[in-house]
């Protein structure tokens, strides 16, 4: 089953809804960071979130989530846009702990206690950031306290992770479910109950059910309309071009020092591992290019 995103209006109830498939996407990213299982699922965990409230964003916008932790991995950082471009990393990826009933720990991995900060450019003068307090129940459980304090939107969040002995996933995915205006509170009190009788949302990818079939479950009698399917893959935004600009950002003092110390430079993204080396030539040039200015 390929990755993508599914988005379904339920105008009658009030509620809208998203559920994704990003085996494919978890799995890259593990690859490109070599993590330890329990950085894969907590990688996972965080660019699956990133990929659903991605997903809520309109044209040109993008959204970066931040999970702080006293943790092994200590920190987690995804982006994602409207267009289901989605990129993170994890500060220590190599770093592991015992799972806990077969299970990754991603809590322990993490920490229990931390903050997580959400960041949003819709293209205004100012970003839109929002902060609470991280728990004990896991990723999901922070994102979905996340939408429900700090945006005042009613809403539920599962995410999963299910994966080898080897630590790759197997099946990774999730699904995100709000209320529309005028909240009814009832109706996602009912919508989490059905979430509680039914089999944890990897389990039924594992079935074979896709998103939208998992949706329909969990919508039960509420009518509903598929509004789009997205594809969800990870890319990341830095390029040769952008490294150069982050280099003369540092201005001729400091490119002048990388030549007489070093000769040479090599910048690494933190988001896709791609490196970017940088030979005394072409430093020499860039710091041509401030001198012309």
């Amino acid at each position: 089953m390929n990755d993508y995103i599914v988005r379904v209006i339920a105008k009658g109830a009030g509620v809208r809804a998203l559920a994704a498939v990003t085996t494919d996407l978890v799995n890259e990213a593990a690859r490109r960071h070599e993590t330890s299982a329990v950085a894969t699922a907590a990688l996972g965990h965080a660019i699956t979130g990133a990929a659903l409230i991605g997903a809520l964003l309109k044209v040109r916008q993008r959204v970066a989530i931040k999970f702080d932790g006293q943790g092994p991995l200590r920190k987690v950082v995804v982006e994602s846009d409207a267009y289901g471009k989605v990129r993170g990393y994890v500060l220590y990826p190599d770093a592991d702990v015992p799972p806990r009933e077969g299970q990754a720990d991603v809590v322990r991995a993490l920490g229990a206690q931390g903050i997580l900060t959400v960041v949003r450019d819709v293209g205004l003068k100012e970003l839109m950031e929002g902060v609470v307090l991280r728990g004990e129940a896991g990723l999901a459980d922070d994102l979905e306290r996340f939408l429900n304090q700090s945006d005042q939107t009613p809403s539920l969040v599962e995410i999963g992770v299910h994966q080898e002995e080897s630590g790759a996933a197997v099946v990774a995915g999730g699904l995100l479910l709000q209320l529309l205006p005028p909240y009814n509170q009832l109706v996602i009190d009912e919508l989490r109950e059905r979430l509680q009788e039914l089999p944890p949302f990897t389990e039924m990818l594992l079935a074979g059910r896709p998103p939208e079939a998992i949706l329909a479950e969990v919508l039960g009698d509420i009518e509903h309309e598929v509004l789009e399917h997205r594809p969800v893959r990870f890319q990341c935004y830095c390029s040769r071009q952008r490294t150069e600009k982050a280099l003369l950002s540092l201005g001729p003092a400091e490119i002048r020092d990388i030549i007489e110390t070093q000769g040479e430079t090599v910048v690494d993204c933190h988001f896709c591992r791609e490196s970017y080396p940088f030979s005394q030539a072409d430093l020499e040039a860039l710091l041509a290019e401030l001198d012309s200015d």
